[in-house]
């Protein structure tokens, strides 16, 4: 008979009051200020499709569960939560139809349908965004500008300015610098958030501060937005002709803040492993930067991220931590 010595070792148990509605909070407080910026550069339009987004997503869960008979969901808040993200993904003035319907398919055809929080595979709210933008391209890149009464005349983004080549062509990094100099946006304007863009990647301090809280807080680590938002400035320093300027305007523009502190960090939709979270957050850092420098649309943050999403079932097949209690041999 074999003698098989079994190793015990203690177990790493942790013991926390946090649960998801507590998490969810902290999220919503550290977006309430980029929400008020959002209300503040784009008035009643940002009111309204901040409130189609919520109300939209809210009231499709509890429909769901409604209609499934299943308990309610909704008191966790993340369904709040990806309402509010939602709308920070979309412009200003937005049908509301269309905020709903990109509420009913974040919420029932991305979360619900695969079982909940914790059981989706793409994050909800960029999903929604990819849905929204193929099915009402022109509504989905019509920007307001910022300041503008309802009836305003549209305006352009930093990065329609900053594309480097494409279907157009459009040049080197000089080039896009004297295009987004020509068109009097500054990096200055860009970090407090008077540009066009969507409702919630427009003030880059407020969202800086927001994923900083999240930090402080522990509810998200630094590795994944460090990673993400570092490696994109370089690469887009190194094939922006190492130009410094056009790497830090790259860096304020787009949703880049946004979807790393808050996007590429979902718990559900993001590797396990320190080191897993770090290869998830370069292939995505790459991905965003070839679709902003040589793809046809001007934004590649959404499309990165939830690429990324798709690779982390593999990710965390093949990245592993150390097991406790393991014994070398």
């Amino acid at each position: 008979m074999m003698n098989n010595k079994l190793i015990v070792s203690s177990s790493p148990h942790i013991r926390t009051n946090q649960d998801t509605s507590y998490i969810m909070k902290q999220v919503l407080l550290a977006l309430l200020p980029a929400t008020l910026a959002g209300v503040y550069y784009f008035r009643v339009q940002g009111i309204v499709t901040i409130l189609a987004c919520v109300i939209g997503a809210v009231c499709s869960e509890w429909l769901y569960c409604k209609i499934t008979k299943k308990p309610s969901t909704i008191g966790d808040y993340s369904a709040v939560v990806t309402g509010l993200l939602l709308a920070f993904n979309v412009p200003a003035g937005l049908p509301i139809w269309m905020c709903i319907f990109g509420a009913i398919f974040s919420i029932i055809v991305v979360k619900m349908v695969f079982g909940g929080i914790g059981f989706n595979f793409l994050n909800p709210a960029l999903a929604g965004r990819a849905f929204l933008l193929a099915s009402f391209p022109v509504a989905m890149t019509t920007w307001l500008k910022p300041g503008a009464n309802p009836d305003a005349v549209t305006t352009a983004t930093p990065l329609s300015f900053l594309k480097l080549a494409g279907a157009e062509g459009m040049g080197s990094a000089t080039d896009a610098l004297t295009r987004i100099h020509g068109a009097n946006i500054s990096i200055a304007d860009m970090f407090m958030g008077n540009i066009g863009g969507t409702i919630g990647e427009t003030c880059s301090l407020l969202l800086i501060l927001g994923g900083v809280y999240l930090i402080y807080k522990g509810i998200i680590s630094y590795v994944m937005p460090a990673t993400y938002i570092c490696l994109v400035v370089v690469l887009t320093f190194i094939f922006g002709g190492f130009n410094a300027e056009f790497a830090i305007y790259q860096a304020f523009a787009g949703g880049l803040l946004l979807g790393g502190f808050f996007m590429l960090t979902d718990y559900t939709t993001s590797p396990m492993t320190k080191k897993g979270q770090i290869i998830y957050a370069a292939i995505a850092a790459v991905i965003a930067t070839c679709i902003r420098l040589w793809g046809g649309y001007p934004e590649g943050v959404s499309y990165s991220i939830l690429f990324a999403n798709c690779l982390v079932p593999l990710i965390d097949k093949y990245v592993h931590n150390r097991v406790f209690g393991e014994v070398r041999k």
